[in-house]
């Protein structure tokens, strides 16, 4: 199997436990699932740099980046530097969060956050909505279109958006999912392979109405630039930041340099 498969196989495992622990009827009974949410898309049009600060302890490509990162810090340092919302990880096994983590996050930001997981079943999206997210994650290479239009009606009449990921051409189709926003995946997800460059590739193709934003492998203010000038108002960033000792200010020196760039 490549990796995506992997996590996959992990992920339904991981399901059937935490339904067992905490089942939907619970979920709905929960107080935030009443919430009224933050609207990410909205936070990213109206953003001076459209930057989705992403919360990540590790990954499978590069083992871990920041351990012992506490996400109430890290999460509230992204708010004030600036982020137009924050991307939380909840996968453990192969990325170091956890659900707790959006959980406390929500407790302490009113910037929008996006659930980063991998949701194949709709128990997740009760789920996200239950532990404080805004938008959720999903992802083409690992749903079905069917799937993903069904799962998207469901966050939609739970009041999150949804984030669109595709990663090539052959998932074009997916488009007509009525996602709120659509990311372009610079990295391939079966080898953790990363290219900025398929970024600018790919928005050729995308519906011009679509609010675009680039994920994964941005590290240069320059690239953010030229990713805005083609077409993107949002950017997806995490382990350039995460690798930091103090990631609030390495987003801050970020978000700075755009702001000069823009002068």
């Amino acid at each position: 199997m490549n990796i995506l498969d992997t996590i996959i196989s992990e992920k339904k495992k991981e399901i059937i436990r935490q339904q067992e622990a905490f089942g939907t009827e619970l979920l709905l009974e929960s107080e935030q699932i009443q919430r009224k949410t933050f609207s990410m898309s909205r936070s990213i049009r109206e953003s001076a740099s459209g930057i989705i600060a992403e919360f990540k302890r590790r990954s499978p490509s590069k083992g871990w980046i920041h351990p012992h990162a506490n996400v109430i810090d890290v999460v509230t340092g992204y708010e004030k530097a600036g982020a137009a919302a924050s991307s939380i990880l909840t996968d453990e096994v192969f990325f170091g969060g956890m659900p707790g983590d959006l959980v406390q996050a929500r407790q302490q930001v009113k910037i929008p956050l996006l659930r980063k997981d991998f949701i194949i079943d709709e128990y997740q999206i009760y789920q996200a909505k239950a532990i404080g997210a805004d938008a959720i994650l999903l992802i083409a290479s690992a749903i079905s279109r069917k799937e993903c239009k069904r799962f998207a009606t469901l966050a939609h009449q739970l009041g999150l958006e949804v984030l669109l990921e595709l990663h090539d051409i052959a998932e074009l189709d997916y488009a007509d999912c009525e996602a709120d926003m659509i990311g372009v995946n610079n990295r391939d997800l079966t080898t953790f392979e990363t290219k900025i460059d398929h970024s600018f590739e790919m928005i050729k193709h995308l519906p011009s109405s679509a609010l675009c934003i680039s994920e994964s492998g941005i590290s240069d203010p320059n690239v953010v630039f030229s990713l805005r000038q083609a077409g993107f108002e949002g950017f997806l960033m995490g382990e350039n930041f995460m690798k930091h000792e103090d990631p609030q200010s390495a987003l801050a020196n970020f978000i700075g340099q755009l702001t000069q760039m823009a002068v």
